[in-house]
């Protein structure tokens, strides 16, 4: 090799050099989470739904049945209250729905999260689980995210209105518990929904 190929093979392997460095630095990044005021583990994301698809990171439930979530109490997120009472009741009526397709709370079901951050306020030794749950569609794993960030959303929203987020705990249940288990639209709009359980500390 004389020593005008063997400047060439110095600088092709310069250039492939410095290729290899401009991949490797411009690899995509994935999108920006914006993380709850005092929260947990929990983030909301910026995208989820009942669409054909998974996105967002969620905890891991591969080769688990919904009955071993279940007795896991679903995927939880957030400071948690292990052991204490839960009440169904007195926030049954403030049950969120929401859009196919969106963890985003619609104006007129704002009035609902008022009216749970105002029973939180007039009982301040109570905390809350928000149960995020959605209808059929998609698969298992990407309803289980948009579950976590419809149950972030309204924690989010408590927090807005005054509520301490150490005193709210979230939990995704995807669509492991219809509330309607038909497989029409109104059956699809009834199970895409955040539920408030009321939590007691045992006495």
């Amino acid at each position: 090799m004389n020593r005008n190929e063997a400047m060439k093979l110095t600088k092709l392997l310069v250039l492939v050099m410095a290729l290899g460095l401009c991949v490797t630095a411009c690899k995509t990044k994935e999108p920006p989470t914006t993380q709850l005021p005092k929260s947990g583990s929990g983030t909301v994301g910026s995208r989820g739904n009942e669409g054909p698809g998974s996105s967002g990171k969620i905890n891991d439930t591969t080769g688990l049945t919904p009955e071993e979530i279940d007795k896991q109490g679903g995927l939880p997120f957030g400071d948690g209250h292990p052991g204490w009472n839960q009440d169904r009741e007195p926030l049954k009526a403030d049950t969120v729905h929401f859009d196919y397709d969106k963890s985003t709370i619609r104006a007129d079901e704002r009035p609902k999260v008022s009216a749970v951050a105002d029973y939180l306020k007039g009982n301040s030794a109570a905390a809350v689980l928000i149960e995020g749950h959605c209808d059929e569609r998609g698969t298992e794993e990407y309803n289980r995210a948009l579950g976590e960030r419809r149950a972030l959303a309204l924690r989010e929203e408590l927090a807005r209105l005054g509520i301490d987020p150490k005193r709210v705990d979230t939990v995704t249940f995807g669509r492991d518990r219809p509330a309607d288990t038909g497989h029409s639209e109104a059956s699809h709009a009834k199970n895409r929904r955040g539920e408030f359980v009321v939590l007691t500390a045992p006495k």
